[in-house]
């Protein structure tokens, strides 16, 4: 197992496959970097490096009582891009993991940067407001946290079917993949599971998606009741300049089945032109 260790003393897991030209993966909430397996093992069979990392209060990483927001976030997958010494990195970020991509670009620039993807992002804002109409009320957030608080390990096993569709009629979605979520979430701890609501929900990333001037692959399903695509991948491809928009008509927040294979070839043709 690897780790490094940032300059606050916060010990980082990591993941480092195959060789090549180097892609980092972003995870959403509240899961670790094995939710990018088969991405991981799909690049690096390509003949590319493969990294992703479980975010602090993630996985196997530090459970952090401070610093679970998303500027710490960002500044955590800086250091990890310096510790491997990684050179013109394509970024992927699911979920959460899509606006820890955001932030990074923004205070860390895009100098070292080749290309970005969004996947199920939460940016510009998921958070509604008066000057963001089409986002989620707090008390979808408020009632996250509580869940979280009150019964996080039934709450995961619930909001396993709405994260892969399996509460839609017709779906064919695995047990198996439903309990790996569970599992994958219950590695989070509780403070830093409970912080990142808000640091996914509360954070604006309007200005980070202005800065982007390098290709950006946006990919949003549009049955995501996770994420709904108004709010986010529909607004996002506005503001971002040099953008390529895939929607998949049904698809769920979390990208399974033939989603996550249409996904797949996406990603590969995307990172290899």
């Amino acid at each position: 197992m690897s780790y490094f260790t940032t300059t606050a003393g916060v010990s980082i897991y990591y993941k480092d496959w195959g060789a090549g030209h180097p892609v980092v993966f972003s995870h959403g909430w509240p899961l670790n970097a094995d939710a990018w397996d088969n991405q991981l093992n799909l690049v690096a069979s390509n003949g590319y490096r493969a990294v992703a990392h479980d975010r602090r209060g993630h996985g196997r990483s530090t459970q952090t009582w401070d610093g679970n927001q998303m500027d710490q976030y960002a500044g955590d997958l800086a250091e990890l891009i310096d510790y491997l010494d990684l050179r013109d990195v394509v970024l992927v970020g699911h979920s959460t993991g899509g606006g820890e991509v955001c932030r990074y670009l923004r205070r860390h620039g895009t100098a070292g940067v080749a290309k970005a993807v969004l996947v199920g992002a939460v940016a510009p804002l998921m958070l509604k407001t008066d000057a963001n109409p089409k986002g989620t009320p707090i008390q979808a957030f408020d009632a996250i946290r509580a869940g979280v608080a009150a019964d996080r390990s039934q709450y995961y096993q619930d909001l396993s079917a709405s994260f892969y569709g399996a509460n839609r009629r017709g779906n064919s979605v695995s047990q198996g993949l439903r309990d790996s979520f569970w599992l994958m979430s219950m590695s989070a701890g509780v403070k830093g599971a409970s912080d990142c609501i808000k640091a996914f929900s509360e954070t604006d990333f309007t200005e980070d998606l202005k800065r982007f001037d390098i290709p950006t692959l946006i990919v949003h399903g549009d049955d995501d009741q996770i994420v709904p695509i108004g709010a986010s991948a529909l607004e996002s491809s506005k503001i971002v300049k040099d953008s390529t928009l895939k929607i998949y008509p049904g698809a769920p927040h979390g990208l399974c089945g033939a989603y996550e294979q249409a996904f797949n070839a996406d990603l590969l043709s995307f990172i290899t032109r």
